[in-house]
């Protein structure tokens, strides 16, 4: 399986020099807990919710601050069209939360500790479904004489 069959696209986006109040609108309005950084489709770097808490706010700057300040540089990212098993040395390598996706040099979506976890959940969901509806149609009580399921 590769990066781009689990990440969220397209990324969020904001401007080193945006200010740091709109930061943080843009992550309320887009329901995300980072932006990445970019200049002239360049990626300069990520800024996270805690970013903007920790070295923003609780550092004394103000809301008007650019993004620039807080921001996290340079950044580690993953291609696209990577096996999902670079991705996960990745993330264990380094003990980042988010991984900015690149197609040749641009920024195209972002990976998340998260995204990965649902994946794993839906595979083990897929895997144990059937078995979870053989056990939920077997009637309550304990197993037949000689083990086999009854079917209805």
């Amino acid at each position: 399986m590769k990066v781009s069959d689990v990440m969220a696209t397209p990324p969020v986006c904001v401007a080193p020099h945006d200010p740091l109040v709109e930061a943080t609108r843009l992550m309320a309005q887009s329901g995300v807990g980072s932006l990445l950084v970019v200049e002239e489709g360049a990626l300069r770097g990520i800024v996270t919710d805690r970013d903007i808490a920790v070295r923003g706010m609780g550092g004394g700057l103000t809301p008007e601050t650019p993004v620039d300040a807080v921001i996290s540089a340079p950044v580690t990212v993953v291609d696209v069209n990577d096996d999902l098993q670079v991705a996960y040395q990745t993330f264990r390598r380094t003990g980042v939360r988010r991984l900015p996706v690149l197609n040749a040099g641009e920024a195209v979506g972002v990976l998340t500790i998260d995204d990965l976890f649902l994946d794993v959940l839906r595979r083990l969901a897929d895997l144990l479904g059937p078995i979870a509806w053989s056990v939920l149609r077997e009637p309550p009580g304990p197993p037949p004489q000689g083990g086999a399921s009854v079917e209805p």
